[in-house]
């Protein structure tokens, strides 16, 4: 399932692409039928044609990791490389992503879903947003009214 959307990176009209075969268990996650091998397969024609028919997003975000990393980072270094002007974002829902990731995306979000904790717009939340490898997940926080 793909769908364009403003309040996932800040400051992006992003397009963002569900990908299955979810690695994670979180309790209260909102998309549990992720965790199936579902869908069809993401190519670089795929991507392509998704990009060529979004026009206006400036950000390509994976939302999750599936089971294949060399695949993901193979797609994204065709999105790098065919599309330049858009940036990249990974939602990767484990504690730590390895050194290729971080090279590889523009914004990642690392940290399990956890319900005591609250989504990225808590202050409380344990998730965390970086961009080039700096913190910026207190962007998402509101001010009090």
């Amino acid at each position: 399932m793909t769908s364009v959307v403003l309040e996932e990176i800040p400051d992006r009209v992003t397009l963002a692409v569900d990908i299955s075969n979810c690695q994670g268990s979180c309790v209260g996650c909102h998309s549990p039928f992720l965790r199936k091998d579902i869908g069809e397969e993401l190519t670089e024609e795929t991507v392509d044609a998704l990009i060529r028919d979004n026009f206006g997003v400036n950000c390509f975000l994976f939302l999750g990791e599936g089971r294949d990393k060399e695949a993901l980072l193979s797609l994204s270094a065709h999105i790098r490389a065919a599309h330049p002007a858009l940036e990249l974002a990974l939602y990767s829902g484990r504690e730590e992503v390895e050194k290729e990731i971080w090279e590889a995306f523009d914004y990642v979000k690392v940290g399990p879903y956890r319900p005591e904790c609250g989504p990225l717009n808590s202050r409380s939340t344990n998730q965390r947003l970086y961009y080039h490898g700096k913190d910026i997940t207190s962007r998402f926080w509101r001010l009090p009214k």
